[in-house]
């Protein structure tokens, strides 16, 4: 009877292993840049874009041209607080870091137009050209979410660009329509984009 040679396994030759691992790594890249893509909040979005028309309201009731831009700058620190915890919250419910690396970027790539904004906000009011803040706000907010959703799914930067379209508008538009196209585009555009991200994307 003839005997049976057990058959031994060869380790992995290290190119292998070396390969295996980068695969590996470049699989946990995509899924760190998946987790900013679905911590983007929808419902924040809707929830600014609430407070939006409602400051769109009281601002519109103003005659002083100071307390006009005082709600509005209120609006604006309250948006981002709203932005922030939503955004938060949904990394949290998803088990996924905010603050990786793709996540960095677009906090980076999103914060340079929004303080630019807020210089050019005091060099404008100085200068007595409050009319064409809107119009500037508008255009760098939409630079803001268009520079920052490179890094996201592609509805963020298509909502960037529509930000930046309305802020051209209002700039050849009369000074008396300044209020009506902030509620449209603050109120309007948060709250139909934020609800197209909630439905597609978890929230």
């Amino acid at each position: 009877m003839s005997s049976v040679t057990p058959i031994r396994r060869r380790p992995n030759p290290p190119d292998l292993q070396d390969h295996a691992l980068n695969e590996l790594r470049y699989i946990r890249r995509t899924m760190e840049r998946a987790g900013s893509v679905t911590a983007f909040p929808g419902w924040g979005q809707v929830v600014i874009g609430c407070t939006a028309l409602a400051a769109a309201v009281v601002a519109s009731r103003e005659s002083s041209t100071d307390r006009w831009l005082a709600i509005w700058l209120v609006e604006a620190i309250l948006s981002v607080v709203i932005g922030g915890a939503a955004m938060a919250r949904k990394a949290k419910l998803a088990h996924v870091p905010l603050f990786n690396q793709a996540g960095r970027r677009f906090a980076l790539s999103f914060s340079l137009p929004i303080l630019v904004g807020v210089v050019l906000t005091f060099v404008l009011y100085r200068a007595h050209l409050v009319a064409d803040i809107p119009g500037m706000w508008l255009l760098l907010y939409g630079a803001a979410i268009a520079t920052g959703g490179a890094f996201s799914v592609q509805i963020v930067p298509v909502m960037g660009y529509s930000f930046m379209a309305v802020g051209v508008l209002s700039l050849f538009c009369p000074a008396s329509w300044g209020n009506a196209i902030l509620a449209f585009a603050f109120g309007g555009l948060h709250i139909g984009f934020g609800l197209k991200i909630a439905r597609r994307y978890g929230g």
